[in-house]
């Protein structure tokens, strides 16, 4: 330092020059440097939402179905106005049954959800996009891949899947093959706010019960138009939340979702004004010289 202040004035300045243009230069080397350091992250995403937890014993889901047995739609809706669930559950008016069995009513359902969650596909082909036809049939292998029926692995007889579309308005996902396999696994119903293809052979059959929006059809298959994104996570379905576990009822009016946590209390309401119903139609049936039949108690 003392040598420093020895020097001549001209000396010292050009000392401080060299020292303003290292000083200047140290950041924009260090900038340059980090702006070409790549930094690859994979987002870590937290589901706000979580399950609800219940008793899934055969005993609780048996005593369940047993009490549900053979209640419309609006018993159990009526059962939920009166507990303060007015209007929660009701699925949009949109979702309707495929297919209705007037004399047995074999299209209503009752069963605990499986949810199942479908989003756009980030992949499409067009013309020309393979020198020929193996190449297609490639393509649309490894992307049935990526849409498997991965809630199988968790089903139990007396579930229904619930299935939410993605917004997908052109997908087929439920078909009469696939359905047919859920059916033999024991699952109950689909409910989505999308589509059914091949409903033809569905109808026909009628091995399985299909609430879809406005009971129509979506033709193409899933390779190039959806993913799979999850399962037995919360959804929406034509605009209610619904949990994995909860409780489905569907019938000619349309589809409810009751919570897991509320069905006893729900379905003991519900069988009262049920039976109530039956025994007042069934005098209304003798007054107007109607046959009795099993949707009445005759006492």
């Amino acid at each position: 330092m003392y040598h420093l202040f020895k020097c001549k004035p001209k000396s010292i300045g050009f000392i401080v020059l060299f020292l303003l243009i290292l000083i200047s230069c140290v950041p924009f080397t260090y900038t340059q440097e980090h702006q070409g350091t790549k930094e690859i992250i994979t987002p870590q995403g937290v589901r706000l939402l979580k399950n609800k937890s219940y008793d899934d014993s055969i005993q609780a889901r048996s005593e369940i179905l047993e009490l549900y047995k053979n209640l419309r739609l609006t018993d159990v809706l009526d059962a939920m106005d009166l507990i303060g669930l007015q209007d929660i559950g009701l699925m949009h008016k949109n979702i309707r049954a495929l297919w209705r069995d007037v004399d047995k009513f074999s299209h209503r359902m009752v069963g605990f959800a499986i949810t199942v969650r479908h989003v756009p596909t980030d992949v499409r082909v067009g013309q020309n996009s393979f020198p020929n036809l193996e190449g297609f049939k490639k393509f649309k292998s490894e992307q049935y891949k990526r849409a498997p029926d991965a809630w199988l692995a968790v089903a139990k007889p007396g579930d229904v899947a619930v299935i939410d579309a993605g917004g997908i308005p052109e997908c087929g996902f439920i078909g009469s093959n696939n359905s047919l396999g859920w059916a033999e696994k024991g699952i109950v119903g689909v409910v989505t706010n999308g589509g059914a293809r091949d409903t033809d052979e569905i109808v026909k059959v009628k091995k399985i019960a299909v609430y879809c929006k406005d009971g129509y059809s979506t033709r193409g298959v899933r390779p190039g138009r959806l993913i799979a994104e999850s399962y037995n996570f919360p959804i929406n379905c034509a605009g209610v939340l619904v949990y994995p576990g909860d409780l489905i009822v569907a019938d000619g009016d349309g589809v409810l979702v009751v919570p897991r946590q509320r069905a006893l209390e729900v379905g003991k309401i519900a069988r009262e004004i049920h039976v109530g119903d039956e025994k007042s139609r069934a005098g209304r049936f003798k007054r107007l010289g109607i046959p009795l039949d099993e949707t009445v108690i005759v006492e």
